[in-house]
């Protein structure tokens, strides 16, 4: 998967849009990879922008030219001195970055999780869905914005990354070893074991221990395995709890996890990776 070598950059022009922009800069520079900045449009957008009338024969055709030179001044002004492809198409967006992912055989797509407005926002929520489903990308996202305490700093300086008990967290570990070594940052590695539910007349004290001890003994292969050095933690606790917390106590800049596609199977990270992402203090890098 490393290093990256083609960026897909996905824009609406909204201000969580504009406040990952330093992200992309960062991410691009410092893989010295190529950037397409994409834009999808409707066509009631490009009437909204420019004034078109509707009766306008040419609508299409001129609409798509609107759009892409509003895209290419973007492009312009956002990341001067990098070589940047400006794409706007028509069409619904997460469709759009799927085809052009494809097309441009993009290795990483980087989102905002929200964009314009209340209705925005939730259309924007379903299209990072969309994108985190059908991609086959790794897919870095972030709201733009940190808790007031955690400061998330570029470069990264620290590296959560998130493991689960599938066939992928080989591939994931692996991924988020050679992130932290790309950018000498420090890898904390966290699996939180599934909590069983509470039962008045059972003690699943044994239990618990018993999944725990069997996580830190996997832990510890695969680490070993792959030669990695890096601290790790079995949490027992309820999966988007467990992460979020360590993800806090670590001061993460980034926190890694997988998507099921290595399996082909909806693995427990998966079923939990939206809400992760949306509650994530730092951006969220899936593989």
């Amino acid at each position: 998967m490393l290093p990256f070598h083609k960026i897909l950059f996905p824009v609406d022009y909204s201000d969580p849009c504009q406040a990952i922009i330093p992200y992309v800069q960062e991410m691009a520079c410092h893989f010295s990879a190529e950037l397409t900045v994409c834009h999808a449009y409707a066509p009631l957008d490009a009437i909204l922008h420019s004034e078109l009338p509707i009766a306008d024969p040419e609508l299409q055709a001129r609409a798509q030219a609107l759009e892409e030179r509003r895209l290419q001044q973007f492009a312009c002004q956002n990341f001067p001195g990098q070589k940047a492809d400006a794409i706007a198409e028509l069409g619904e967006p997460g469709s759009v970055i799927d085809k052009l992912a494809q097309e441009r055989r993009a290795d990483l797509v980087m989102l905002a999780t929200r964009g314009h407005g209340p209705v925005r926002r939730f259309l924007m929520g379903s299209i990072t869905a969309k994108v985190l489903h059908d991609v086959g990308a790794a897919v870095w996202t972030g709201a733009g914005a940190a808790l007031p305490d955690h400061p998330v700093r570029i470069p990264y300086r620290s590296i959560v990354c998130a493991l689960d008990d599938s066939l992928e967290a080989e591939g994931v570990l692996r991924a988020a070893a050679s992130l932290a070594t790309a950018y000498s940052a420090q890898l904390w590695i966290v699996h939180v074991a599934p909590t069983p539910p509470d039962y008045p007349d059972i003690d699943l004290t044994e239990h618990t221990a018993q999944l725990t001890e069997s996580a830190q003994r996997r832990l510890r292969e695969l680490k070993s395995k792959l030669g990695i050095d890096a601290p790790h933690a079995v949490i027992d606790a309820l999966l988007g709890d467990g992460i979020h917390r360590e993800v806090v106590r670590r001061k993460a800049d980034l926190l890694i996890t997988g998507r099921g596609h290595s399996s082909g199977t909806f693995s427990r990270l998966w079923s939990h990776l939206y809400a992760i992402i949306r509650d994530s203090p730092c951006p969220v890098l899936s593989v």
